[in-house]
């Protein structure tokens, strides 16, 4: 299976080879299980503002910035963006409903497959959409010695923001590396979208409500039902990308 999507990937994307040097993950639902919190607190911030939203819309949207979240939610009830203030006075709002919650577990068996990433000398970034700075500020605590702020993209740093690729380019634009040099690992459609736009080999792990093929249909690469199984098998992962490497460079010198 492995083997068939990297030579897929590389395949469509017109690329010699594919070389992974760093990892870069999502933050919400794949470093951490807060997706539930922040679907009930965009759900509880917008009904106080009189404006109707679901939890599955808040799946849906997962990975945009929250000005881009609320410009949707404007636009489809008010055929307008919002103002700067009815954004900010929103997220306010939201973020503190957020925050009611204090404490977030991390997703099961991330914390193994970080490590395990790390002593294979693979570069580890986080690309998010979030600017909830009680979870950006928990990384390097949550994680220790494994993630610092140079390695960081929130929304405090883009303009855009997911399903854009704007994200993940910066990232490579800070790692120093080509797309076929990295990995995404992702939970959401739109941040799925954004890594697979921008060119990277995508890892879908499904740790919400949604159905998979949303994710395949976003483009993801590959999809796992959990973060144990992706444990499991990055090893196995690891061997075949290597293989496809060194397979494409025995074509080429005979």
């Amino acid at each position: 299976m492995f083997t068939t999507e990297i030579e897929k990937f590389i395949k469509t994307n017109k690329y010699s080879t594919f070389s992974p040097k760093a990892i870069f993950f999502d933050m919400d639902g794949v470093l951490f299980d807060s997706m539930g919190s922040h679907a009930i607190a965009w759900v509880g911030a917008l009904k106080q503002m009189g404006l109707p939203f679901t939890e599955e819309e808040a799946y849906m949207n997962e990975g945009r910035t929250g000005a881009s979240t609320i410009d949707e939610v404007f636009v489809k009830q008010h055929g307008r963006s919002a103002t700067e203030e009815e954004k900010q006075t929103i997220y306010r709002l939201k973020s503190k409903l957020f925050d009611a919650f204090k404490h977030h577990e991390k997703i099961p068996y991330v914390t193994e497959l970080l490590k395990k990433i790390q002593a294979q000398e693979l570069e580890i970034y986080v690309v998010t959409g979030s600017g909830q700075p009680s979870l950006i500020d928990s990384l390097e605590s949550k994680f220790p010695g494994i993630f610092n702020k140079n390695k960081m993209v929130t929304a405090f740093d883009v303009k855009i923001g997911k399903p854009h690729p704007e994200p993940y380019l910066m990232a490579l634009k800070k790692s120093g590396l080509c797309p076929w040099e990295a990995v995404v690992i992702e939970n959401a459609p739109l941040g799925v979208e954004s890594a697979s736009k921008a060119g990277i080999f995508t890892i879908a792990v499904n740790t919400g409500p949604l159905n998979s093929s949303i994710l395949l249909d976003s483009g993801a690469n590959l999809v796992f039902d959990n973060m144990n199984e992706l444990y499991e098998k990055w090893e196995t992962f690891r061997k075949n990308w290597y293989a496809g490497t060194n397979e494409k460079r025995h074509q080429k010198t005979n």
